[in-house]
């Protein structure tokens, strides 16, 4: 089957080579990527697919089903570039660039879906949802904050926001191959940390500096918020893989003057939603006591970034055992154990089904740096497409014993979708944390 499947594969190759080109150049941010959602409807369409649509976002999801009852199988390609100033095929107006390979990802799912499309699944049971999903890259967050102002978004990434409207609720389990490099032709590891985005505002009183007495210094509340942060870290647990990271993007007016607004931008991350949790609210008390320790005002404004992944070990090794068949058993590895530190919104999915997110190699030069490039096409893309479509075809083979298997043994995180919506809406924050009380008590929130 493995022959058979990269034979038909590459009967797509040109189109592939074309999708990969096509999106290369025309990089679109999150939310944004009409051109690249315009190109892969009409691929989709062109293979005999019935897309359903966002709409008013970008995106669209294509069922290929067998015919005979059995698990529903969600796998996605991402369409977002990201803001890379210098990157050789930038957007020269917006400077967003595919440095992270996600034009890999379409003309792979699509050479995939192809594939599947042209061959005979009458050994199969049960469905796919080819999904092409808008914004995973967690960016422009103003654009996303207007989008949901207006309430075309409720979520803030692309996943987030597909699971709310309805687009996975008939769907069991997913997986994505996302183009990397590394050693390994295909890796995946069981965790990966998820985020909260912070922004933190201090509010102080504006005077001459050279009278403070009549002031009060907002950024002194953001030093020792820094500070207090910076004492917090023995406090976090190695294996949570905590992450906090604040940096200060408006510092003041004028030289001569107290400060009296000090805005900071600040990410949470960790490996499990507890953690995350935990980590978050110890650095929110720090930043209502930094400023209630000089009467200053601070507002907390938290979004929901990614879930933590926790992704399902069992389907896992049996994505690995079908890579193996491309490209061999020594160049597939599961890190058992270990933890991705960078986040996605693929964490989201895991807490909800059983949930893996793979990498393959085919990319060369730094993650979203200027220098990323797909330097193995077959690598990125075509060894991408055929070991997917064989993993699917493995699931579903035998009356999908593989992937009934996969669900009997799975415990995500969350029992429902309202319960891990519920969890998300209860993440958004935004609220004044200090309050100063007319008995001359101080209220932190």
């Amino acid at each position: 089957m493995n022959t058979k499947i990269i034979s038909t594969v590459e009967k797509y190759r040109a189109k592939m080579e074309q999708i990969l080109d096509y999106m290369e150049h025309n990089a679109e941010a999150g939310f944004k990527e009409w051109k690249g959602n315009a190109l892969m409807l009409e691929a989709y369409r062109e293979l005999g697919f019935k897309p359903v649509e966002a709409g008013n976002i970008p995106g669209f999801y294509a069922d290929l089903d067998t015919g005979r009852p059995g698990p529903k199988i969600l796998v996605f390609s991402e369409l977002d570039g990201l803001p890379v100033p210098g990157h050789p095929n930038a957007d020269p107006e917006t400077n967003v660039a595919h440095a992270c390979g996600h034009n890999a990802q379409c003309a792979a799912l699509y050479g995939c879906a192809a594939a599947l499309k042209e061959m005979d699944l009458s050994a199969l049971s049960g469905s796919i949802r080819f999904c092409i999903v808008p914004a995973e890259e967690m960016n422009y967050l103003e654009f996303r904050e207007d989008l949901r102002e207006k309430g075309i978004i409720k979520y803030i990434t692309g996943k987030q926001e597909y699971l709310a409207r309805g687009y996975f609720d008939d769907c069991d389990m997913c997986f994505m191959v996302h183009t990397g490099g590394g050693r390994h032709k295909f890796s995946a590891k069981p965790f990966q940390n998820g985020g909260i985005i912070k922004s933190i505002e201090f509010r102080g009183k504006a005077c001459h500096a050279a009278a403070p007495s009549g002031g009060i210094n907002a950024l002194y509340a953001a030093n020792m918020y820094f500070n207090a942060i910076n004492a917090l870290r023995e406090t976090f647990i190695s294996k949570d893989c905590v992450r906090v990271h604040p940096i200060i993007t408006h510092g003041g007016n004028a030289v001569n003057a107290i400060p009296d607004r000090i805005l900071v931008e600040n990410q949470v991350r960790a490996n499990n939603v507890q953690a995350l949790k935990t980590v978050n609210a110890k650095v929110n008390r720090a930043a209502a006591a930094s400023a209630a320790a000089i009467g200053a005002r601070v507002e907390l404004h938290d979004i929901p970034g990614y879930a933590p992944g926790h992704y399902d070990s069992r389907l896992a090794h049996y994505m690995m055992d079908a890579m193996g068949e491309i490209v061999g058993a020594e160049n597939c590895k599961w890190y058992e154990g270990l933890t991705e530190v960078g986040c996605t919104d693929m964490g989201d999915m895991s807490q909800v089904m059983p949930t893996v997110t793979a990498f393959c190699g085919g990319g060369a030069g730094t993650g979203h740096g200027v220098d990323y490039h797909i330097a193995d096409f077959d690598s990125a893309c075509m060894d991408s497409a055929a070991a997917q479509a064989l993993i699917l075809y493995r699931l579903l083979e035998n009356g999908a014993a593989k992937a009934k298997d996969v669900l009997e043994n799975a415990k995500p995180n969350f029992a429902s979708y309202k319960e891990y919506m519920d969890y998300l809406d209860s993440m958004f924050i935004k609220k004044q944390a200090v309050e100063y009380l007319e008995n001359g008590e101080t209220l932190l929130k």
